[in-house]
């Protein structure tokens, strides 16, 4: 009765409640627009080679022993480096060596690499892990560094979730304990791994590029990316890639074989080495002495200790 003695009262109130029912397009752009933006390209994953198999799925690991000259507090100190590269599956959910192969778990090619130098009385020990996937194409799934000495030590790691998810622990007060999220790019550390498939897929040019937490820690830099300019030499017996910072005036030259496997020969390293502004500019070197290829993991008797000597490695 009410409705059909007021037509006008009728024709407005159905008009609100079919507006009512219709979302504001802007409003649900705006709550869904997190949802519904493009899913990033995936690469396709690389085909392994026969000659990459044989190699790397042989179930052996291959070290790589280094004379090296480690700047230091404005000096170069002698020191020694290892290059332990090995494939290994990797749990994609919990982001560490897999105990088997399963569905969550996928293949990597895990970099450990070792540097050991004494300064002065006290010896410092650092090492990095790079958890780079087989399939050549995406980033590395996980870093991790750390450096021990007389004064502390220190620990970062870097996950690679929907972002890259940073943790680092320190004994300086002024980087204490940081969680750090950052967007993805390209990651020095997963380099040294992804030179070892196909050295003239390498990036090259201007990027931006995240220094490895390793040189971060002990230079005491924000964990971030940074600009870098990436250039790789021409074809040859051996090759140079190189990766230039201007901001932080550092410059890293790894050397490498120009024909599979690609062993790393060494690497040069340049940048201020002191803390104060007139810190001299110092270049720290590596050469490789011995590569060996064994089960390492397996050679822990007091027996197996003569390969050390195989590697040309001191007891330290």
């Amino acid at each position: 009765m009410i409705l059909s003695k007021y037509p006008l009262f009728h024709l407005i109130m159905a008009v609100c409640l079919l507006s009512a029912c219709r979302p504001n397009p802007q409003e649900t752009t705006k709550a869904t627009s997190g949802k519904s933006a493009p899913a990033p390209v995936e690469k396709k994953a690389r085909l392994l080679s026969p000659e990459f198999k044989e190699y790397w799925y042989s179930g052996v690991a291959e070290l790589n022993s280094y004379e090296m000259e480690q700047a230091r507090y404005g000096e170069l100190r002698d020191g020694e480096a290892v290059l332990i590269f090995v494939t290994e599956p990797f749990d994609l959910e919990k982001q560490v060596k897999a105990s088997r192969k399963g569905p969550e778990t996928t293949s990597v090619l895990k970099l450990n690499r070792v540097r050991k130098f004494l300064t002065g009385v006290y010896p410092y020990s650092i090492m990095s892990s790079v958890f780079y996937p087989v399939s050549d194409n995406q980033h590395a799934l996980k870093l991790t560094t750390s450096a021990q000495e007389w004064c502390g030590h220190v620990y970062a790691q870097l996950n690679n979730r929907e972002s890259f998810e940073i943790v680092s622990h320190s004994y300086f007060e002024s980087e204490a304990d940081q969680r750090v999220s950052l967007p993805k790019t390209l990651l020095e550390e997963e380099l040294w791994t992804k030179l070892r498939f196909e050295p003239d897929a390498l990036p090259t040019g201007k990027v931006q590029l995240v220094p490895s937490l390793e040189y971060l820690r002990l230079r005491h830099q924000p964990i971030r990316a940074y600009e870098a300019v990436l250039t790789l030499s021409g074809p040859g017996e051996s090759r140079t890639y190189t990766l230039d910072y201007p901001e932080l005036n550092r410059t890293l030259q790894i050397h490498f074989e120009g024909s599979f496997p690609y062993r790393v020969k060494g690497w040069t390293e340049t940048y201020p080495s002191g803390f104060g502004p007139e810190s001299p500019v110092i270049t720290s070197t590596a050469t490789l002495k011995k590569t060996l290829m064994t089960p390492y993991w397996r050679k822990n008797a007091n027996s197996d200790v003569s390969l050390r000597d195989s590697l040309g490695l001191a007891m330290k």
